[in-house]
């Protein structure tokens, strides 16, 4: 049985990939079951060539299924290729080096819980909210307090004044904003703190928080291990996924680095909301 992190694929979803992976199939409805219910059938059919050859050719047929889904596939195909190479050359300031930690990368996305958290994750940015949360100041009065749920800084704003039942998310939330900037768009934080040529520090802004490469992933792991320690992440079993979310950032970065190069780079500002 899979595991609850994984959520539920969409009906539009199964019949895709009954559709495109197995076509002749005589019983459709049993093969939905077994996508939902058996791990090695799904790791097959979702992870085969033909469903990824089927979604990287065509941006039409991306639109056409859920972003969970085709966070899936991709991730499934990272970890072949992970296990196909030995290493990747990875950008080191402003040189270029040959990283040889694709062994434990694909082992990494071998815990299916952590690959499915991943989907979900990715998924979760492709339409960005903006919330009113109404703040009790003092008996009788109420303030609206606008957040948007990719700005770290008004995140842990809320962080401070959040009930125990609202903690939780915002704990998570800012450490998948974190990893999801260093792992999809990179170029932003450098462009943000750095200029792009020479390489010297950006002048400060008043009034405007910058942060280092360093400091998206000292923000990542602190609060994934935060997270791991909130009662509703043992209550929903997640609360291993955070912590090694928390010490492996550099693995879980390298993943979605990885897919952002090799399966989204022309159509990532078009799936994202940065």
């Amino acid at each position: 049985m899979l595991n609850k992190i994984s959520f539920d694929l969409t009906d539009n979803d199964l019949n895709f990939i009954i559709n495109t992976a197995a076509p002749n199939a005589s019983s459709k409805e049993e093969l939905k079951k077994l996508i939902l219910e058996d791990e090695s059938f799904r790791e097959g059919i979702i992870g085969s060539d033909k469903l990824f050859s089927e979604i990287v050719d065509s941006i039409e047929i991306m639109t056409m299924v859920s972003p969970r889904l085709i966070f899936e596939i991709f991730l499934r195909r990272t970890k072949k290729e992970f296990e196909k190479r030995t290493w990747t050359f990875e950008k080191i300031g402003s040189q270029k080096a040959a990283v040889f930690d694709l062994a434990e990368a694909s082992y990494f996305l071998g815990d299916t819980n952590i690959l499915y958290y991943l989907a979900n994750m990715l998924s979760s940015f492709t339409k960005i909210e903006s919330f009113t949360l109404p703040v009790r100041v003092r008996k009788g009065i109420w303030h609206k307090i606008r957040f948007n749920d990719m700005d770290i800084d008004s995140l842990a704003r809320i962080l401070q004044i959040a009930d125990s039942n609202s903690k939780f998310y915002f704990i998570k939330r800012i450490a998948d904003v974190s990893l999801f900037i260093m792992g999809v768009f990179p170029e932003y934080v450098m462009f943000d703190y750095r200029y792009p040529y020479s390489g010297e520090l950006r002048p400060k802004i008043v009034g405007r928080i910058r942060r280092s490469a360093e400091e998206y992933e000292e923000t990542a792991t602190k609060y994934y291990k935060l997270a791991a320690s909130e009662e509703k992440a043992y209550a929903l079993n997640m609360d291993e996924v955070f912590l090694k979310l928390s010490q492996n950032f550099s693995l879980a970065r390298k993943t979605l680095d990885f897919i952002t190069q090799h399966y989204l780079h022309i159509s990532k500002h078009s799936f994202f909301s940065l």
